[in-house]
């Protein structure tokens, strides 16, 4: 895995993104934006659940009036997602939105973009250049044929030159597909090229199921090049998922640690105790629990303490018993009915 590339910092709502910070997670509302109270219950449940950057979807100047309303009620950045209309982007921005996403090839006139830009220096919020595969300028369609990572890259490319021009540099930059081979290839040309933050996503990746696997290998190996600041993982379903499947990416490259990571085995013929059943009620019972430690679930108890001894804590299973150890080190025997219960004890221990 390839250390981190260090990018320039932008400071979106009190939430540093590039440089040394920590790689941030964002999601997006999909519930009507000018229901405010149901926004405001959906972003609460993002943030509870890890969100730390959440963006909106702003189709009118209804739902761009709804940001400060939705901001005196939650406590978490807030983008603004604009396409086509200039105005929105600035009604957005006067609306207390802490960054804004366009597309500036698809806003239209240039001085319509630096009418945006004039906005966004005077309340001093960076923009998001969002370049995808479904809306790709037309010559550049034309030029390679269909989209290829030179195209998205070429495109950024261009918009990055446009903000430029008007001497705008409070940038972040993501380039998405739903291929996850271009994805890879258009996120590593990118960071090449420049030192803006780089939002990393696969646009459209699926439902929760597949969507979480395709997601977790695009944005894993783009974030194992050492590229990458801030991702979204983009499901068809709840968004809470989206959080749950990007601190997990995160979680397994060591980015990033979000309480107890549980390591099992996948179980095999030596397996004499239920390990399914006892993995899945240590996960929900340590689900509330921060402390970062490493906790093991094996099923055998020849092999499981040397196989995890990187582990802080861990069980391994025998026949109707398990033991419990530390650091790959045997320290109690207990019944299988009782190893739960007893393993618990010794991560509140290890909690406290």
């Amino acid at each position: 895995m390839k250390p981190r590339k260090k990018t320039k910092e932008i400071n979106v709502g009190g939430l540093k993104i590039g440089n040394d910070n920590p790689i941030s997670i964002q999601s997006m509302t999909n519930v009507d934006t000018k229901n405010i109270p149901l926004i405001i219950k959906q972003i609460n449940t993002l943030k509870n659940e890890g969100c730390e950057i959440v963006r909106l979807a702003i189709l009118d100047q209804e739902s761009a009036k709804t940001i400060s309303e939705v901001k005196k009620k939650v406590k978490i950045p807030i983008v603004a997602d604009i396409h086509f209309d200039y105005k929105l982007a600035i009604y957005s921005i006067e609306n207390g939105a802490d960054k804004i996403r366009i597309n500036p090839g698809n806003i239209g006139k240039k001085s319509n973009i630096e009418k945006i830009i004039k906005t966004a220096k005077k309340y001093n919020i960076p923009i998001r250049i969002g370049i995808n595969s479904g809306s790709l300028d037309k010559n550049i369609l034309k030029k390679h044929g269909k989209t290829t990572p030179e195209g998205l890259f070429e495109s950024a490319i261009q918009n990055i030159e446009i903000l430029e021009s008007f001497n705008f540099y409070d940038i972040c930059i993501s380039i998405k597909s739903s291929s996850v081979p271009i994805c890879i290839k258009a996120y590593t040309l990118l960071s090449k090229a420049c030192d803006y933050p780089l939002h990393v996503g696969i646009t459209e990746s699926g439902t929760i199921n597949s969507g979480s696997i395709k997601s977790a290998i695009g944005i894993g190996s783009i974030l194992s090049k050492g590229i990458g600041d801030t991702i979204r993982v983009s499901l068809t379903g709840d968004p809470i998922y989206e959080i749950k499947c990007a601190k997990e990416i995160l979680k397994s490259l060591e980015l990033r640690k979000f309480g107890i990571e549980i390591i099992s085995c996948p179980t095999c013929g030596r397996t004499k105790i239920d390990i399914i059943s006892i993995s899945n009620e240590i996960e929900k019972r340590c689900k509330n629990i921060k402390k970062n430690i490493k906790v093991a679930i094996m099923g055998c108890a020849v092999n499981g303490p040397g196989e995890a001894k990187e582990a802080d804590i861990g069980i391994a299973g025998g026949n109707g018993y398990g033991v419990i150890f530390k650091k790959g080190v045997i320290f109690k025997k207990v019944s299988e009915e009782h190893l739960v219960d007893e393993l618990m004890k010794e991560i509140e221990k290890n909690n406290s």
